[in-house]
């Protein structure tokens, strides 16, 4: 019986190709088995390291050098813009009062400063524009947009109020008292929200300059560390107590991680200092000088409206004008008033000197106020009038704009001072950063070279 010849033999099946990452996994592994191949993983690991540090660091200092230097020379001028946009608007008011009450010829000085006011109101609103086209908020554009169709509107009412007081038309008081409603009501507030918009950007260059650069730090200590017990490594393999290589690569590195730490903590004091010294207190004192700027604008018109507007509150009936009068004083004074928060918030003398100047005035701003009123109540009104303007004729009468000039003057002093504080604090903070991002890449690239070379030197020795 025959058989069927035997089917072929298939031919033996060729090994599947591995991939490249797995042959280069292999090629690792196999290479780790020896000393040589352990160092150079070690050497590879540890100029990654040390060059992962350097550039950690230098793209965090950077970020926060670039907010420091935004806080001094962006966010907060342009905050210090949107206060004296509120300042002025809020001082051509009561300049145009003041000025109404002086009668049909107006101070030629009261009408320079209204005239100032818009112009500064002016060219502050420019500039804001301007920056709100390239990085302003919304809210910002918003408010810039209402102030600039409202100047305008608010001007011409002014003109028309002067026009008809120089006629002696009593038409002129209701296009004044229109003229206060729409600064109070609309141009104020719109002010207002610019200027909280440009201080929540200020907070917010803050709080990207201040926090410390935590990752590039733990990447600091670690290659540290690695390079640390690469040294310790080498030492209980070869009895030699320093490589140079690596001793070098340990010192850029400390350096760096030192200059980083102290740094950014120098940096960090300069930039606190620099809120707590200067921007709180310039907030404080930006509010004081509104409020005490409203309660001149709303004595005037006191005068102005001769009773023809009144309002009800918990307090009573009475004139509209002299009630939010009241209300402004009592924000400036007494001890939880914007005048002794300012007083507290300074840290010398030079700071705490013209705010205590201007609690005695508004002080004395209430008394002759009350005498003022007492006058006016009792139907003197020529009388009330030399008290809150002055009497061209009685040079020895006491006024009530005397007392708003000094409080105004003393403010002003305050605000420039804390200014100048801000100024050297932020400027200290932003210096303590200078070159740290270059510096930082410099040390590790030299760091990593000499690790490699350290390295480098015990591979010769198997060679």
């Amino acid at each position: 019986m025959t058989h069927p010849p035997a089917a072929p033999e298939a031919p033996p099946k060729a090994p599947a190709r591995q991939s490249a990452w797995s042959e280069g996994v292999d090629r690792l592994r196999r290479a780790a088995t020896t000393e040589p191949g352990r160092l150079r993983v070690i050497g590879a690991v540890l100029a990654a390291l040390v060059l992962a540090f350097g550039t950690v660091t230098t793209w965090e200092t950077t970020s926060r050098a670039d907010a420091a230097d935004r806080v001094l020379h962006r966010s907060q001028p342009l905050s210090a813009d949107a206060a004296a946009i509120y300042r002025s608007l809020a001082d051509a008011n009561t300049a145009a009062s003041t000025g109404f009450l002086g009668g049909g010829q107006e101070p030629p000085k009261v009408r320079e400063r209204y005239r100032d006011d818009i112009e500064r109101a002016s060219e502050k609103l420019a500039t804001a524009a301007s920056n709100a086209g390239s990085g302003g908020t919304g809210s910002s554009a918003a408010a810039i947009s209402e102030l600039n169709k409202l100047l305008p509107q608010y001007t011409s009412l002014i003109e028309r109020a002067r026009a008809n007081n120089r006629q002696g038309l009593p038409l002129g008081g209701a296009y004044l008292r229109y003229a206060n409603d729409t600064m109070q009501t609309r141009m104020l507030p719109a002010a207002e929200k610019l200027y909280q918009a440009e201080n929540e950007r200020l907070d917010d260059d803050y709080d990207d300059a201040e926090p410390y650069p935590w990752a590039a730090i733990a990447l600091g200590v670690l290659a540290l560390a690695a390079l640390a017990w690469a040294q310790r490594r080498n030492y209980r393999r070869t009895n030699r107590v320093f490589n140079p290589g690596l001793v070098a690569a340990t010192t850029a590195t400390a350096v760096a991680l030192l200059w980083l730490l102290v740094g950014h903590t120098v940096a960090r004091a300069g930039l606190g200092q620099s809120y707590d010294d200067g921007v709180r207190s310039l907030h404080v004192l930006n509010d004081a000088r509104v409020n005490s700027l409203k309660a001149r604008g709303n004595e005037n018109l006191t005068l102005v409206s001769r009773g023809a507007e009144t309002v009800t509150t918990d307090r009573g009936v009475g004139d509209k004008f002299d009630m939010a009068y009241q209300d402004q004083m009592r924000k400036l004074a007494g001890d939880s008033g914007l005048l002794s928060r300012a007083s507290r918030l300074a840290d010398d003398d030079k700071g705490r000197d013209p705010v205590r100047t201007a609690a005695n005035s508004v002080t004395e701003w209430k008394a002759r106020h009350k005498s003022a009123r007492a006058s006016d109540d009792a139907g003197d009104y020529e009388g009330a009038l030399d008290k809150v303007i002055g009497s061209p004729t009685a040079k020895n009468t006491a006024s009530t704009g005397e007392s708003f000039d000094t409080v105004d003057a003393a403010l002003d002093a305050a605000l420039a001072h804390e200014q100048r504080e801000f100024q050297r604090a932020a400027e200290d903070g932003k210096g303590a950063m200078a070159g740290l991002p270059v510096g930082a890449a410099i040390l590790a690239v030299l760091g990593a070279v000499a690790a490699v070379l350290g390295i480098g030197r015990r591979l010769s020795e198997y060679r």
